[in-house]
């Protein structure tokens, strides 16, 4: 049985690829008192395991996915990073910066004084970093040396050895250390910590607000009730507009959409005078229906009132009059009258939802209300999302066309062939394609699932291809340099974190809590947000992770050319 499998995996190499991707998520997903691989490394040493029976790959192959991966992944990030080239954002586009650069020149030190090769920098770099896009970058560059065939093939199989030693404290140490040392360096405590963040959410939400009011708890649960009006509420009348004043001015969120009156549907308008008796339907926020029930009345069951068509849409944030604006703006704006904001999503990160979460150019907003209300709001603030499963195959490939051509013009340092490579070219030209995106949304629709599975598919394809080219060096590799690499990577991964958390509260003077987004953001993975945001139980360092995260992820990824050519002039 294993002999026919062995001779079928070299006869048909593209049942193997799909063999190390089934196996290696399976693998990397594994779960161990908490802890797991991740699919990457998972689909990485699979590849390798499986590549022990000589599987042979044409190398251009996982080229076509990597350049998949990169411009989506630049897709996605790049109205972030050109808002973070602004002046509200730059603070922390140049922090993220500074600790990428820390780390690349902290790199090349351990390199050198370790006398580490080409291949196995280039490893560190992107395991230490978890960055995986490294890996690609480093190999095309390496491909352009002057040197032979040889070399470069042994040069190319180190990188996937060092990642796979150090990626895994890259990810697990750095969560730990953000969250654990970070809290205690950053305010002294965990506790205490906590007790700053929720300051800044009162903060933003304004001050002396009640927990109810805290937009965090009511927009992304929004709510649709009836109540029999309270007549202490509506006095000798009063009508719809000064009833909603009446909420808003309590920092209640709440539109009154439909009346009851004698037994009869009515609809709502500003004009319209609500008196003792009437029973109105009110929508907004969840948490301040509840917390109004004394003020509104007592809450019926009125199945008939409570229903029409509400919708939710999914909206990019493209005016400029909406942008860099906090919700609280748009509260009282006539054209956004009944709507409701559910989520607000910025490089694919979730971020809080406060009276005062500044929107930017960009962000995809859900909003929820009546058809009618939702198309005057789209209007001043975006363009509605279309939807759809169908991909703007033409804008996609012409993006990486563009890209790839750019990417594959060189010039030379010395006797040095400098070029960004294809797979560069690809991730700046996903920049300003999702940046151009974002302003003319009207073409180069990437559905968000198809960027998921173009990154993802991309890259574990291009990582399965390189486990399966790499297998034949490998175990020489991690038994010669193993536990040397291992603590250079505990290393690298730690000192501009360091670094990051001093930055960070001593010189840039970030909130703690936004000041550990940050440092999550700089080390261009999501995994230490998630573990901050779990310690202090607060979405707030989400709003410093995004900008650090779309500059880390463009200076990381440009680092695999420039430790390449640092290590090459000095050896």
């Amino acid at each position: 049985m294993l002999p026919w499998l062995i001779n079928t995996l070299q006869k048909y190499p593209e049942i193997a690829v799909m063999l190390t991707l089934l196996t290696g998520f399976l693998v990397g997903k594994v779960h161990i008192k908490g802890f797991t691989l991740g699919t990457v490394t998972g689909v990485l040493l699979v590849g390798i395991a499986i590549g022990s029976f000589h599987i042979s790959i044409p190398s251009e192959t996982k080229s076509i996915f990597f350049l998949f991966f990169l411009f989506c992944t630049g897709y996605g990030i790049g109205p972030q990073f050109f808002q973070g080239l602004k002046k509200d954002g730059l603070p922390l586009a140049l922090f993220s910066f500074i600790v990428c650069c820390s780390s690349l020149l902290f790199c090349w030190g351990l390199a050198s004084l370790l006398r580490f090769e080409t291949g196995t920098t280039a490893g560190l770099m992107s395991g230490a970093n978890t960055c995986s896009a490294i890996i690609g970058v480093a190999s095309n560059t390496i491909n352009e040396l002057n040197i032979t065939d040889d070399e470069k093939n042994t040069l190319i199989n180190q990188i996937p050895v060092a990642y796979a030693v150090t990626y895994i404290f890259g990810t697990a140490g750095t969560s730990w250390f953000l969250s654990v040392i970070g809290p205690w360096f950053m305010s002294g405590s965990r506790a205490k910590l906590i007790e700053e963040t929720k300051e800044l959410e009162e903060k933003i939400t304004d001050a002396g607000a009640e927990e109810e009011e805290n937009v965090t708890n009511a927009y992304d649960q929004v709510a649709f009730r009836a109540y029999l009006v309270n007549p202490e509420l509506t006095g000798d009348g009063k009508t719809i507009r000064e009833l909603e004043d009446i909420f808003h001015d309590r920092k209640r969120h709440l539109y009154i959409l439909r009346i009851r009156r004698e037994g009869k549907l009515m609809e709502a308008s500003p004009d319209f005078i609500i008196k003792p008796g009437d029973i109105i339907a009110v929508g907004g926020q969840r948490a301040a229906a509840i917390a109004s029930a004394s003020l509104l009345g007592k809450e019926v069951a009125d199945e008939e009132l409570l229903t029409f068509p509400v919708q939710s849409v999914t909206v990019i944030i493209t005016s400029k009059a909406a942008s860099n604006k906090p919700l609280k703006a748009f509260a009282k704006h006539p054209d956004f009258h009944g709507i409701s904001v559910r989520k607000i999503l910025r490089a694919g990160i979730e971020m809080p939802l406060h009276a005062s979460t500044v929107i930017q150019k960009g962000d995809v907003v859900e909003l929820v209300g009546i058809q009618e209300d939702l198309d005057k709001a789209i209007a001043i603030i975006g363009y509605k999302e279309r939807g759809g499963v169908e991909t703007d195959i033409v804008y996609l490939a012409a993006g990486i066309v563009a890209g790839a051509l750019f990417g594959s013009l060189s010039a030379h340092i010395g006797n040095v062939p400098v070029e960004l490579s294809t797979s560069g070219g690809a991730l700046i030209a996903g920049l300003v394609f999702g940046w151009m995106r974002g302003i003319h949304p009207r073409f180069g629709y990437i559905p968000a699932a198809s960027q998921w599975v173009l990154t993802k598919l991309g890259l574990h394809v291009f990582i399965a291809i390189v486990g399966l080219s790499a297998s034949e060096g490998f175990l020489q590799g991690l038994k010669e340099e193993g536990v040397t690499l291992f603590l250079a990577g505990v290393v690298l991964s730690l000192l501009p974190m360091m670094l990051a958390l001093f930055l960070a509260k001593y010189v840039f003077k970030f909130h703690p809590a936004i000041g550990l987004g940050a440092c999550a953001g700089a080390h261009d993975e999501s995994a230490p947000l998630l573990a901050v945001q779990d310690a202090i139980n607060s979405k707030v360092p989400a709003l410093g992770y995004t900008v650090a995260y779309a500059v880390a992820n463009i200076t990381l990824t440009t680092s695999g050319v420039i430790i390449v050519l640092l290590m090459h002039r000095g050896s």
